[in-house]
């Protein structure tokens, strides 16, 4: 097998740009079914729950998880502490930037989709635990009691869940069980799954605008992302890809999907590294979070977001040998330089 220069990367990623920049229409709304799957009693419905899980997966890229075992008190310990981190000044906020090429920091108004090509109305921190002492970006408990502690724990909890789910993509792309889970290891240097913590701006009815976003339509670079809502903060819209692909003319609309926040309820999507990893079996699935319209809660948006992207050093390639072997880290850097390059 030939290997590809990094010319030919950069080239699949400049042309999955080329495709994100005809969506960022506001497009119609269209009712689809997102499936909500409950993982209580794994154990003895394995493949029943496998099957349901693969299924909604393979359809739309998107679906819900209840009984997932994470304590609705953790989740609400974790969101509050978030809130607490955004009402700190952006003078103390800014002793931890995100810095280039770390995912590890925080930053304000700084994304730019290629769909929109307007900046993302929210402010981020991510916690990439392999690499926080090194860059110092944890705040002390001075300034935020316990809040190191309770993302360690709640980063560590979503690492478990997104574990348990990526077995059944492993069992049904036909590897071992803990074939994900080896290349996705928090002991490890090369580490690099990020818990994000994600502010949106209140918005006045003045503010209103459509050619302004949260966040523009895009598709995750990871394998595989869990959701956290807060019932009430609505926003997050999907497309699925294979109805974008599909459309004749790429002037013409495309139809949306609200994804309704729901208590103990997580929502997951598949990434682009997976979509790769399972040779296009697992869709990677556009999203968006819309501005609110001019007859919903306008107040501040909060979610929290876990990412679990490969370990840098994770070489990404599929059973039918699709596409040539990636380093997870090569993968991350060709999408991001070129959504910067774009």
């Amino acid at each position: 097998m030939t290997e590809p220069d990094a010319h030919e990367y950069v080239s699949s990623a400049e042309s999955e740009l080329a495709k994100e920049r005809t969506f960022g229409g506001y497009g119609l709304d269209v009712e689809r079914d997102i499936r909500c799957i409950d993982l209580n009693g794994i154990g003895k419905r394995q493949a029943e729950i496998d099957d349901e899980i693969w299924a909604a997966a393979t359809d739309i890229g998107f679906f819900q998880v209840t009984g997932h075992g994470i304590p609705q008190q953790q989740i609400d310990e974790a969101f509050g502490l978030a809130e607490a981190f955004f009402d700190l000044s952006a003078e103390t906020k800014g002793q931890w930037p995100l810095r280039s090429g770390t995912n590890s920091g925080w930053e304000f108004r700084s994304q730019q989709r290629p769909s929109t090509g307007t900046l993302d109305q929210k402010e981020s921190y991510q916690v990439t635990t392999s690499r926080m002492d090194r860059l110092g970006l944890w705040p002390s408990d001075d300034e935020l009691a316990g809040f190191r502690a309770t993302m360690e724990a709640f980063e560590r909890a979503n690492w478990v869940l997104a574990m348990r789910l990526l077995e059944t993509f492993a069992r049904k792309l036909g590897l071992v069980d803990d074939f994900f889970t080896q290349r996705h290891d928090p002991r490890s240097p090369e580490y690099q799954s990020t818990l994000r913590l994600l502010h949106y701006l209140p918005m006045r009815a003045a503010d209103l605008d459509d050619s302004i976003w949260r966040a523009g339509a895009h598709t995750d670079y990871d394998c595989l992302t869990l959701l956290h809502q807060r019932p009430g903060q609505h926003g997050l819209q999907l497309c699925p890809g294979a109805d974008a692909a599909q459309r004749h003319d790429p002037d013409a609309p495309l139809g949306w999907t609200s994804v309704d926040p729901t208590l103990g309820t997580i929502t997951c999507n598949i990434g682009d590294m997976l979509m790769r990893w399972s040779d296009d079996q697992l869709p990677s699935t556009l999203h968006r979070v819309r501005m609110p319209q001019a007859d919903e809660y306008q107040g501040p948006r909060y979610s929290m977001a876990f990412f679990a992207q490969a370990d840098c050093d994770a070489i990404i390639h599929g059973p039918s040998g699709c596409y040539a072997p990636i380093t997870a880290a090569e993968y991350l850097q060709q999408r991001i330089a070129a959504n910067f390059a774009g």
